[in-house]
């Protein structure tokens, strides 16, 4: 299935995309697509047991906005240098252990949203991830099976990051992954038996229509279910948290001077196969 919500901000409706395009209202079925909706197994049924009697009222997507596809987010766990193309760009050494850091759920912004600059900002940069998003409550998982089987769904994600701010300003990179809108999620959540394999997922990222990202998640350092199993013996992961997987090579801190960072009126396009695809232009904050 592929689940998504839609409306204005704050004021999101759940919907499912049929295979035909067809947008359908959930709401006679389900308040919102949250952690409480993807830990209870009865209600992706209920879901699924409706859009198969075709009895859901069909929605006009004309002007509507889409919302990011998971409501009340938890946290954000990201993963830094785990593709080794990236890894190579940066010269930076493959990591024995994945790298974790975290983001705020207030982050979160719909897959169309305009992305922010921030003040002062002259190096924001680019990060198209594959997102996981968790389904059932997770402490020490013990193999990749039970790693996949925590898994409610999988999104596109942009781990848009101000790279100065990350590596230039002392301390940890919190302050340069957290600025408002720097993370579009969207704009659909598909659920896993529509992705069997995330190791064979295709991403791509254009800037003002230049492609400067594309990949295989085949290039991950460490595979979706190992980095879910590693995150679970350090936190608990609890159903609609997301977990941003890493970026492939293709950021623009990853380009010969002078690199081209992001600049207010730009447009960012990405993709992943299978998951959707978003449209930012970026805006200066005020």
């Amino acid at each position: 299935m592929k689940l998504l919500r839609v409306g204005p901000v704050g004021a999101e409706r759940p919907a499912l995309l049929e295979d035909d395009g067809t947008l359908r209202d959930l709401t006679a079925v389900v308040d919102d697509i949250d952690g409480k909706l993807l830990a209870d197994r009865s209600a992706l049924e209920r879901i699924r047991a409706a859009a198969g009697a075709r009895i859901l009222p069909v929605l006009d997507p004309a002007g509507l906005r889409v919302g990011p596809p998971v409501a009340r987010i938890g946290k954000i766990v990201c993963v830094g240098l785990n593709y080794h193309g990236h890894a190579a760009e940066i010269g930076a050494p493959v990591p024995a252990e994945p790298v974790l850091f975290l983001k705020a759920p207030d982050t979160v912004v719909g897959p169309d949203d305009a992305v922010l600059v921030p003040r002062g900002s002259e190096k924001t940069d680019w990060e198209i991830e594959l997102a996981v998003v968790i389904g059932r409550t997770s402490r020490h998982l013990e193999t990749d099976a039970d790693a996949l089987a925590a898994i409610a769904g999988y999104a596109v994600a942009n781990d848009v990051s101000e790279r100065e701010f990350q590596l230039e300003r002392g301390g940890q990179w919190d302050k340069g992954k957290n600025c408002e809108t720097f993370n579009p999620l969207g704009p659909w959540l598909v659920t896993p038996e529509e992705v069997p394999d995330p190791q064979a997922l295709h991403l791509r990222l254009w800037v003002n229509g230049t492609l400067r990202q594309n990949a295989v998640t085949a290039d991950q350092i460490f595979p979706v279910a190992q980095v879910v199993r590693y995150i679970s013996r350090f936190m608990t992961l609890y159903p609609g948290d997301v977990v941003n997987t890493g970026t492939p090579a293709g950021v623009a801190d990853g380009h010969p001077d002078p690199k081209p960072y992001l600049r207010a009126g730009d447009v960012v396009e990405l993709e992943i196969t299978g998951l959707g695809r978003q449209r930012q232009t970026l805006k200066p904050a005020a």
